[in-house]
């Protein structure tokens, strides 16, 4: 293989899904919520102290959100957070063009493992 070719690789729509991770599609809303609570932060230009003191929060679960480090975080406590930044929050149902099979998530949590 010569350094011009690549491999591209399409995907679901769901990086953690693709990656193979078992809580894809709860993993998925998380970062799309956390995404627009550190939007509406930056937008308003509070600095992480602000901004936990206008969330409720401590501190250190600022920074924790706004780099992504949502372990700890429920999907609950992050549209809670949204409605205190004067967000309201909906959800979308969409029908997937194929569902994936039964086995297809065990057997992708297996190849991980």
């Amino acid at each position: 293989m010569t350094t011009n070719d690549k491999t591209v690789t399409p995907s679901s729509g769901n990086v953690f899904a693709d990656i193979g991770l078992e809580d894809a599609d709860e993993l998925l809303i998380k970062a799309d919520l956390a995404i627009s609570i550190a939007a509406i932060l930056k937008e308003r230009g509070l600095n992480q102290t602000a901004a936990a003191k206008a969330l409720g929060i401590d501190q250190p679960k600022v920074s924790r959100l706004l780099r992504g480090d949502l372990y700890g975080f429920s999907i609950d406590q992050l549209i809670r957070l949204l409605g205190v930044l004067g967000q309201k929050v909906r959800v979308t149902i969409e029908t997937v063009k194929s569902p994936p099979k039964a086995g297809a998530r065990a057997k992708r949590r297996a190849k991980a493992a």
